[in-house]
């Protein structure tokens, strides 16, 4: 059966990649379009210690829709860092480690605009980085005809399907929490 052997490979893959000891990243953003940019980012070391975790000051208010999602004001970000300031912190600690982020293809091309916008010069791509997102839809399994593709789900999907009793808050914290506790569901899911 070719799903059982997707979510064995699956399995095999988060087992793996735990013993390389990832990092695990999380952004909020202005929104979700090609001029949006981080107002938090959260990095967690593999053991889920706290590495990293800033408000980010953007360069326009925040809208009302991002708002209502994360919950992160303008008055918030008043007196946070701009990317600029907080970039050296994180790309030293993103250097030679493997990153693990939910929806990866969403957060690499956060970081990508947000240094674009700041006018960031130099490396600013994370090398090595995989997605949990994909990773998860693999082991759950629900096929899209469509896409011809595992379906995706969400974070906070993902965490209720898991029965893991994180919150999926829309925070770069906890959700970079929550996406390594997914991780390790599906590595322990034999």
């Amino acid at each position: 059966m070719p799903f059982q052997e997707d979510r064995l490979k699956a399995i095999q893959v988060a087992k793996t990649k735990i013993q390389r000891q990832p990092v695990y990243l999380d952004t909020e953003t202005t929104g979700l379009g090609n001029r949006d940019e981080i107002v938090e980012i959260s990095i967690l070391d593999h053991n889920g210690s706290l590495l990293f975790d800033s408000l980010v000051c953007p360069t326009r208010k925040i809208p009302a829709d991002a708002i209502a999602i994360h919950g992160i004001t303008d008055e918030m970000v008043q007196g946070a860092p701009q990317w600029i300031e907080i970039w050296p912190e994180v790309q030293a600690i993103l250097q030679d480690r493997e990153l693990a982020i939910y929806n990866a293809d969403f957060d690499i091309r956060m970081i990508q605009q947000t240094h674009s916008i700041h006018r960031q010069a130099g490396e600013y791509l994370p090398r090595d980085y995989f997605c949990v997102m994909r990773l998860y839809a693999q082991f759950k399994g629900d096929w899209n005809y469509s896409r011809r593709s595992y379906q995706w789900h969400s974070l906070e999907n993902a965490g209720r399907q898991c029965r893991i009793p994180l919150p999926n808050t829309h925070r770069a914290r906890d959700d970079a929490a929550l996406a390594r506790a997914v991780l390790y569901y599906i590595a322990e899911s034999e």
